[in-house]
């Protein structure tokens, strides 16, 4: 059992080390502001290079960090409503399906762009969908089998975000961003959008975390305390599958983040959820910026989107849990 201060120092230790990230992601780049003169630019007298930073880099930074948290919000609720360690918003084929539904609209519909959100929801609900009927059987759900349902439907989805993406020109049409989950260029408008949407669910991830505890147990038992199982798994898989498929839509598909960010929380923090879902949220945040961050400094001036860095250290962390993983869950 983890302490109570250990727990406290684990999420100072995080914010500490989120505020260092987001001082050295301001100044990851050509145009360079000092800590003074970016204060100075931002709450006393305009200032060009504070204004471009201001325009350029912030909003990339929280949508980042607004994404991050979504996705390790949504992996840490799937986990605990699947009873199965290795779920992960991008392995089920949550995010892919979110994000074909979105490339859709970019190049089909364009008429209904600010409708994306909503149409990436329902792709996203679709995907979850598709994994839970083709898992099932014989009444009841094996966690393996959905992790392998899952992988193959979001590689199907993201082979056809990727060849609708190509045949509509690549790089030269605005789904490729999507596609890629490249940050770049995004906007104040975006982050809006963003936290319009994954803001109140945020803080439905962190109001339900005592269903989250008791979906752990045996439905049995669970349903003995008076859990209703059925709605609450429903309930909280909503949660969560809007949070990926609303951060899919804005910034595009991250694999891993949502599996690996819960399991490095349990580390830290022990497996009871009122801990869990804020600090996985936290630490998703820093995860999905630091990778930004290293995909804007490690070959520049080129980039490297985001989802390569997570995918890169994202596929071997996945082999080693699913090495690990054992029949019990949390332990």
């Amino acid at each position: 059992m983890i302490g109570t201060v250990r727990k406290i120092v684990a999420f100072a230790v995080l914010l500490v080390a989120l505020a260092a990230l987001f001082a050295v992601a301001v100044n990851t780049g050509t145009l360079k502001v000092g800590p003074t003169q970016l204060l100075h630019g931002l709450f006393v007298e305009y200032d060009d290079s504070v204004a471009t930073v201001f325009d350029l880099r912030f909003p990339r930074i929280f949508i980042a960090m607004a994404g991050g948290a979504a996705l390790a919000a949504s992996g840490a609720l799937l986990q605990a409503v699947i009873r199965n360690p290795l779920a992960d918003p991008g392995i089920i084929g949550i995010s892919s399906g979110a994000g074909f539904a979105a490339v859709a609209v970019t190049l089909f519909a364009p008429a209904l762009f600010y409708f994306t959100p909503l149409i990436a929801c329902a792709g996203g609900f679709a995907a979850f969908a598709l994994v839970y009927a083709l898992s099932w059987r014989g009444g009841s759900l094996s966690p393996l089998r959905i992790v392998l349902v899952g992988i193959a439907v979001s590689a199907m989805f993201s082979g056809l975000s990727a060849a609708a993406s190509t045949g509509s020109g690549g790089a030269l049409s605005g789904a490729a961003a999507l596609v890629d989950a490249n940050i770049t260029m995004k906007t104040w408008g975006d982050l809006r959008v963003l936290l319009a949407y994954a803001a109140p669910l945020l803080v439905a991830a962190l109001v339900v975390w005592k269903r989250c505890d008791l979906l752990l147990l045996e439905d049995k038992t669970a349903r003995s305390l008076g859990v209703d199982v059925a709605g609450s798994r429903l309930g909280i898989s909503a949660i969560a599958v809007v949070l990926a498929s609303i951060a899919t839509a804005v910034i595009g598909p991250i694999s891993f983040l949502g599996l690996i960010v819960p399991h490095c929380a349990r580390l830290l923090v022990g497996s009871g959820h009122k801990w869990l879902v804020p600090y996985s949220m936290l630490l998703g945040a820093f995860a999905l910026l630091l990778a930004d961050t290293i995909g804007r400094s490690v070959a520049a001036p080129y980039e490297i989107g985001a989802a390569v860095v997570m995918s890169v250290i994202g596929g071997p962390a996945f082999i080693v849990l699913l090495r690990k993983a054992g029949s019990a869950y949390g332990e």
